[in-house]
């Protein structure tokens, strides 16, 4: 397969973006390249620009961010109407910032509706004027399920529970503002019916049920918007002009689901190395050699896309070049570890992994632990997918 080359003698200023399905690991791939690189983050999930609700959203904590600056990560009111337009305004006036400080924008985020309303308005005129860099975090559809549903549990265990009864209304408007967002419109009739316990205690159903049908829901909505995420963004990468950069995270995963330790490890050799010299050779900086990321994995900073099974014709997956295949050429295989079911998760036998000089380096996302919101409107997706295993 051949990859598109990277301009380094473009006089244009250099953008970043860091792109995935929700819980691939995108935050804490653009903090690690902001921190390798000299960058500033910014952020374009439209859900967490808002205020309010931080497990739901998964903001990024002041520790995850390690000291690297974010922009458009809160501060606009929860009921606000924040537009796409409003995005691509607000970030583009935030990457000047940060260039004429002499750093590098990083844009990391899942909402791609608001990616390309930044970088194709105008004619292009975003495109135009910088040259455009795109890391895509991509896993198989099977892995994302189960870790989806993993990470609502986590979530549940975090207080999403609390987080959503104080922010609970009943006349709520779900399709405005930080409502919109995964888990809210979802537990709108458990919280009611605790509200009014009185009356619904005498249901057979009662509260528990009103809750574990909340929770499968979360979990079957945030794999359709895996789903829905995917589809978009592969989409994109087949837009002129866009130079975009598969990276196959699903063995961090699958080192995960195996449970015996060393996917931080797998992050380092299969996402964070590949990645990290891609963007040393699109700024034409330094030396060809690996920094390590992190020696911890944050956990994680939002969510994005899986493939859900598309085909990926000329997408590239990994340039050869940029981490040192001699012969230029990029294998397409089933790794080991996707032979078989997960804990009773379904998994996709045909997710691409790499070799580069024969050696097996499925490229993985790290994972997240928040919930997703949908990149167009809030919607159910329960008959995408079942709830994903506990």
């Amino acid at each position: 397969m051949e990859c598109k080359g990277v301009n380094t003698q473009s006089p244009k200023p250099k953008v970043v973006f860091v792109l995935g399905a929700t819980a691939t690991g995108k935050s804490k791939l653009a903090i690690s390249l902001a921190k390798r690189f000299g960058g500033e983050v910014i952020n374009s999930d439209k859900i967490q620009v808002y205020d309010g609700v931080p497990i739901l959203t998964n903001k990024v904590t002041e520790e995850e961010s390690a000291g690297v600056p974010h922009h458009l990560l809160g501060g606009v009111h929860p009921d606000a109407d924040f537009t796409a337009e409003d995005f691509r305004r607000e970030a583009e006036a935030a990457i000047s910032r940060v260039l004429s400080t002499g750093r590098l924008p990083v844009v990391a985020g899942g909402s791609n509706t608001y990616i390309e309303a930044l970088v194709e308005a105008d004619g292009a005129a975003f495109r135009g004027a910088h040259d455009c860099l795109f890391l895509w975090l991509d896993a198989a559809p099977g892995m994302m399920e189960w870790y989806t549903g993993l990470r609502v549990d986590d979530m549940l265990r975090r207080g999403l529970v609390d987080e959503t009864r104080a922010a609970f209304e009943e006349g709520a408007d779900y399709t405005r503002g930080v409502r919109r967002a995964i888990g809210l419109p979802e537990m709108h009739d458990y919280l009611r019916a605790e509200r009014e316990g009185a009356v619904f205690a005498s249901m057979a159903e009662g509260l528990g049920g009103h809750k574990e049908r909340a929770v499968r829901e979360i979990k079957a909505n945030t794999f359709g918007l895996v789903l829905q995420q995917a589809a978009k963004i592969r989409r994109l990468s087949m837009l002129e002009g866009w130079d975009v950069r598969r990276v196959d995270a699903t063995a961090v995963f699958a080192s995960m689901a195996e449970g015996l330790g060393g996917h931080k490890e797998v992050w380092e050799s299969a996402v964070w190395e590949p990645c990290q010299e891609m963007v040393r050779l699109f700024l034409d900086v330094g030396t060809p050699t690996f920094h390590s990321a992190s020696a911890t994995l944050p956990t994680d900073l939002e969510v994005d896309e899986a493939m859900a099974g598309l085909p990926l014709h000329g997408v590239p997956v990994i340039p050869a070049p940029a981490v040192g295949d001699d012969h230029g050429s990029v294998v397409l295989l089933t790794p080991p570890a996707l032979q078989g079911p997960v804990n009773g998760g379904s998994l996709n036998n045909g997710a691409a992994a790499v070799v580069l000089n024969g050696t097996d380096v499925v490229v993985d996302k790290e994972p997240a632990c928040g919930a997703g919101h949908s990149d167009e409107h809030h919607g159910s997706y329960a008959g995408i997918a079942e709830a994903a295993p506990a």
